[in-house]
C-alpha cells in the first residue's frame, strides 16, 4: 500500500496511566511510523511519553486535566496547525471532547474516536458522568469514524446511539505474539513471596475498583481452599478499594493466603507463575490481560459479561461463569486445578485463538485500512 509521506496523524489520549489506550497508540506509532507522520499529544511525565518518546515520535505536553477549559484546546489547534495534521485520533471523554472541537476549528476533514469503555461505565461520580455524556454526544458529529474494541460496543452505539453503522467499525485489540510466550515456570515471581513450584497459584491481575469484582474472587477462597487447601492467591494490582479487599480477606480468615502484591510492572513473569487467571470483572470493553494470558497459554476462569466473551469460549479456552456468584466461580478453579490436562487444553486453544484474532500486526493493518478510507476521500 503506497501511501503519501506528508500524511500526518495525531494522536490524543489522556496519558495519565499506561492503559490499554495508550498501549494500543504506542502500538500503532510502532506499526505506522513508517508509513505516516505521527504526532502525538498527552498527559505528560508517565511511561506512555517515555515509551513515545523513545521511538523518535514527536510528543507534545496537553493539560488534559480533570477540568473542562480552552486551555487543551488551544494547545491541540496548535500543533494541528503547526504539522497541518491531516487525521485525527482520539480516545478517552476528555481527550474526545477537546481534540473534536480543536479538529472542527481547524478543519481537520478526518476525526477517528476509539471507544474502549462507554461513558456509563466511568468510574466516576453521577454528576460527572452526566457532564461526559453531555459533551460526549454534543460533539459526536464531527467523528468520520468511531473504532470500537468489541461487538458489544458497536451495537450500543449503532443501536443504543442512532450512530450509522457505515460510522462504526470493530477492531480488536491485538498482542504482542513475539513477546508473549508459553513458558513451564517463573521461579523468581515466587521466590518473593516464598510460594513453591508445587503450590496451585491462582491470579487475578487489575485495578482495584468496583468494576473488576475483586470481592468475588475473594469469597470464594474458602471454597477452593477447602478442596485444594494447598493453594495460593496473587492479587496484583493497586485502587481505592485494595484495603477494603484486604479487611474481607481477614473476615473470612483467608488474609494469609492471599496476596495483595500492589502495582506490578512485570506482568508477564506474574502470568508466568500462576496457573490460572480468574477475571471477576462485572465490566469491561476488552480486557488485554485476558489477551496477554491467552497468549501465554494460561488457563482462564472469568465472568460471563459483553467484551470477555468475544475473548473466550466457555469449554473450549476457558471457563465462564456468571458475574457476582462466588460458588460458580470457586467450582471453576477448582476443576482446572483437579484436572491439570483440561487446563493444558485450554491454554492452547487460547494461545490459538490470539494468534489468529488477536495480534497486534492484524490490529494496526486493520486501523491503518480506516485511515486509507478517509484519506482517499471514501
Amino acid at each position: 500500500m503506497i501511501v503519501d509521506r506528508l500524511k500526518k496523524i495525531l494522536f490524543v489520549i489522556d496519558g495519565l496511566e499506561f492503559g490499554g489506550g495508550e498501549r494500543v497508540f504506542l502500538q500503532l506509532a510502532k506499526g505506522l511510523k513508517d508509513r505516516f507522520e505521527i504526532v502525538v499529544a498527552a498527559v505528560p511525565g508517565g511511561e506512555f511519553e517515555q515509551s513515545i518518546r523513545q521511538l523518535g515520535t514527536s510528543f507534545y505536553a496537553v493539560d488534559l486535566g480533570r477540568r473542562f477549559s480552552l486551555k487543551p484546546v488551544l494547545q491541540i489547534r496548535d500543533i494541528i496547525l503547526s504539522h497541518r495534521v491531516s487525521l485525527l485520533h482520539s480516545q478517552g471523554v476528555r481527550a474526545d471532547f477537546f481534540a473534536r472541537i480543536a479538529g472542527k476549528i481547524t478543519g481537520v476533514r478526518h476525526i477517528v474516536c476509539t471507544i474502549a469503555m462507554p461513558v456509563e461505565g466511568f468510574d466516576v461520580g453521577p454528576l460527572r458522568k452526566k457532564t461526559y455524556q453531555f459533551f460526549d454526544r454534543l460533539t459526536e458529529r464531527w467523528v468520520a469514524r468511531f473504532i470500537v474494541v468489541s461487538d458489544s460496543l458497536k451495537r450500543i452505539l449503532i443501536e443504543g446511539r442512532g450512530i450509522p453503522a457505515q460510522r462504526v467499525v470493530r477492531i480488536y485489540n491485538g498482542i504482542e505474539l513475539d513477546q508473549y510466550r508459553p513458558v513451564l515456570e517463573q521461579v523468581n515471581v515466587r521466590n518473593q513471596w516464598g510460594i513453591s513450584q508445587e503450590v496451585p497459584l491462582v491470579g487475578a491481575i487489575g485495578r482495584m475498583v468496583w468494576q473488576k469484582g475483586f470481592e468475588y474472587l475473594i469469597e470464594a477462597v474458602p471454597e477452593i481452599m477447602r478442596v485444594v487447601p494447598e493453594a495460593g492467591f496473587l492479587l496484583v494490582g493497586d485502587g481505592l478499594l485494595r484495603e477494603g479487599l484486604e479487611d474481607l480477606g481477614e473476615r473470612l480468615e483467608v488474609k494469609d493466603r492471599v496476596i495483595f502484591t500492589g502495582f506490578r510492572g512485570d506482568i508477564k513473569d506474574i502470568i508466568a507463575a500462576i496457573d490460572i487467571l480468574v477475571i471477576p470483572s462485572l465490566l469491561e470493553g476488552f480486557p488485554m490481560i485476558t489477551l496477554e494470558a491467552m497468549a501465554m497459554a494460561k488457563p482462564i476462569v472469568a465472568t460471563n459479561i459483553t467484551g470477555i466473551t468475544e475473548q473466550i469460549t466457555t469449554e473450549e479456552n476457558g471457563i465462564l461463569v456468571p458475574p457476582k456468584d462466588p460458588d460458580a466461580l470457586a467450582k471453576a478453579v477448582i476443576r482446572i486445578l483437579a484436572d491439570r490436562e483440561c487446563g493444558k487444553t485450554m491454554g492452547l486453544a487460547a494461545r490459538k485463538k490470539v494468534e489468529q484474532e488477536f495480534s497486534v500486526e492484524k490490529m494496526v493493518s486493520e486501523t491503518e485500512k480506516v485511515y486509507m478510507s478517509l484519506l482517499k476521500g471514501e
